[in-house]
């Protein structure tokens, strides 16, 4: 039998152990501090189009039904609420989405936080943090709106849904016409504008309906848009961040929509996590944050097409 064996090489290998070293030579030279927090919790994640992976532990009878982290966020926003200042950790992360080129069940993440960090500054320290990882040059950067009204005719910030949901149709074969809002606009973006961008690219300032846990602002155009962009290199979604959201009032509204939103799609409702609101209750400060997909960015620093190929062991192989 060879099912054994590791999906990635020997060379492969020492690759990741290289761009781990260098991350945390990157951040030790930044003055970022390296922390750790727990990967279970009490509390799984509310959004809509995220599935936690549950995790039971039968020795343990007061701690009810337990999750894998999706993300670090949560309590990494606790940590900054006690003043803590920058902080990046290093991490395993999971979510229980279908196994495709791109995504295994279990990855491997760098997640950081700047307080005081303006989205911009944030920006630029991400393309720093490429550029020395990968070795690629500038990174070009283009607006929600701006990509979209070059391939699409439309100003996301301001069609209806009858607009973008016509638009989808005509570059799109979709079965269903009964999608929401950023439904369509996830598709359009997925199968017509991403597969167009540049090779190093940021896409920012979102529609408000994809703010996530992103603040909300005015632009120029008196358009309301969420502060928030992502990283795309050769084709992958490398990472997501935003100018962060500290309005505790604001947060539990999005909280709750998403649980609103869970059950008219019948999924289960998720508990708010307490534990994080109290401290966004406290006061965390204004700044940026940013979570990176580590296994992607190695596929795009060894010319990878499967992430099986950069994993010791993928879900295919455990």
């Amino acid at each position: 039998m060879d099912d054994w064996q590791p999906g990635a090489s020997l060379s492969t290998l020492r690759l990741r152990a290289k761009l781990l070293a260098s991350t945390r030579e990157f951040f030790t030279n930044k003055g970022v501090l390296e922390v750790e927090t727990s990967a279970l919790s009490r509390f799984g994640t509310t959004d809509v189009y995220l599935n936690s992976v549950k995790a039971g532990l039968g020795s343990v009878s007061n701690c009810g039904e337990l999750y894998l982290q999706t993300s670090p966020e949560l309590q990494m926003k606790r940590l900054l609420a006690m003043g803590v200042g920058p902080i990046y950790q290093i991490c395993k992360a999971f979510r229980d989405d279908p196994v495709t080129s791109l995504h295994n069940p279990e990855f491997t993440i760098v997640e950081w936080y700047r307080p005081s960090f303006s989205m911009e500054n944030l920006m630029n320290e991400v393309e720093e943090y490429v550029q020395t990882v990968v070795g690629c040059g500038k990174i070009l950067r283009y607006s929600y709106q701006e990509v979209f009204e070059e391939k699409i005719g439309l100003n996301p910030h301001e069609c209806s849904l009858d607009e973008i949901q016509k638009a989808a149709h005509t570059h799109l074969d979709i079965g269903s016409k009964d999608l929401r809002f950023t439904e369509y606009l996830d598709l359009v973006m997925s199968e017509v504008i991403e597969p167009n961008l540049p090779e190093f690219c940021f896409l920012y300032d979102y529609p408000e309906c994809q703010a996530a846990m992103a603040a909300i602002e005015i632009d120029e155009h008196g358009n309301q848009i969420a502060k928030r962009f992502e990283l795309y290199c050769k084709g992958k979604e490398i990472a997501n961040g935003y100018f962060e959201l500290t309005d505790p009032i604001e947060q539990l509204r999005r909280l709750t929509s998403d649980n609103i939103e869970r059950s008219k799609k019948g999924l289960p409702e998720i508990p708010i996590d307490e534990s994080f609101f109290a401290a966004l209750s406290a006061g965390i400060p204004k700044g940026s944050g940013v979570a990176l997909g580590l296994d992607r960015l190695l596929m795009v620093i060894g010319d990878f097409e499967e992430i099986d190929s950069v994993l010791s062991f993928s879900i295919k192989r455990v």
